[in-house]
């Protein structure tokens, strides 16, 4: 196991030079011009060239692309274009923090929700429960975000006065309510969706039949056998979810006025802030290479015969 852990770590660093390097190509040559973005309206010639020259711009690509590498190893993630003196790290770990909170309890909520009613549901199929269940998740999983949010606002906000129309007040205000039931409502119908296919699978294996052959009990055979087996399946669904947690949010974020890293990052592309869209995209990266990673050594507690050479 840890073998193959340190295989799959050693390969983080290739997989980071090879996104970093993509996008530090397309902020280079795309459009748009740094020193025009730090000056604005004061933008100078002979300003903008002394600009250039302090931040490098004016030295070849490969040394440009070296020198910001380099200090993404030593944890620099570089000055932002846009606010002067600041650094990346101290204006974007605040907000991938207020985006945490809320996506871990939009996850939270529909783990609690959508595998323990998937589970239930599988064990009902012929029944009428079944198919409404299934039916109504598939209607809430096909509106759009763009939809429902305006919804709930005008529910809980304009016509009950419930929860704050916009903003963020941290994890226990009330203004977390909007975002949860937005994306958590998305979350439940396919967690329930998933989660029922994959119970249903595991019934009709056949060391399902021998374990109530044995005659143990059907708690037993749920708890035991059918359940962690018909987790394997959602485990790799939750890892992409855990990959994106701090950066999925954009559209909710940029709605409710929550000051998260997804509405941070669109402000950052609108203004050109070419260090802030880097970090993004190497964090991102990162998180999407270690998600996968726990997802692949969570199976092998979840079932015992999974082993990694």
């Amino acid at each position: 196991m840890w073998v193959y852990i340190a295989r799959r770590l050693l390969w983080l660093p290739v997989l980071l030079v090879a996104t970093s390097l993509v996008t530090f190509t397309l902020l280079r040559f795309g459009p748009g011009d740094p020193a025009e973005v730090i000056l604005g309206a004061r933008y100078d010639e002979d300003a903008a060239n002394q600009i250039r020259q302090q931040l490098g711009l004016d030295k070849p690509f490969g040394v440009q692309y070296a020198t910001y590498m380099w200090g993404v190893v030593r944890g620099d993630l570089g000055e932002s274009y846009r606010f002067r003196g600041r650094s990346v790290s101290e204006l974007l770990f605040p907000k991938m923090w207020v985006s945490f909170q809320f996506n871990i309890a939009v996850m939270l909520a529909s783990l609690l929700i959508g595998l323990p009613l998937g589970f239930y549901i599988a064990h009902r199929q012929g029944t009428w429960f079944d198919p409404t269940i299934v039916g109504i998740a598939l209607f809430f999983s096909s509106i759009p975000i763009m939809i429902t949010i305006p919804f709930i606002l005008w529910g809980l906000c304009l016509k009950l006065s419930i929860v704050p129309c916009s903003g963020w007040g941290g994890l226990w205000d009330l203004r977390i309510i909007t975002p949860v039931i937005a994306l958590g409502v998305f979350g439940v119908a396919g967690l329930v969706r998933y989660m029922r296919a994959s119970t249903l699978d595991v019934l009709g294996q056949d060391f399902i039949r021998t374990a109530k052959a044995k005659g143990l009990s059907a708690v037993m055979v749920d708890s035991r056998h059918v359940l962690k087996n018909a987790l394997i399946p959602i485990v790799t669904l939750l890892s992409f979810s855990m990959a994106g947690i701090f950066f999925t949010s954009f559209i909710v974020e940029r709605i409710l006025g929550i000051p998260g890293v997804g509405n941070f990052t669109i402000d950052s592309i609108f203004n050109r802030d070419y260090p802030i869209i880097m970090a993004v995209g190497i964090l991102g990266s990162s998180g999407f290479v270690i998600a996968n990673l726990a997802a692949d050594v969570t199976y092998a507690f979840i079932d015992p015969r999974i082993r990694y050479q």
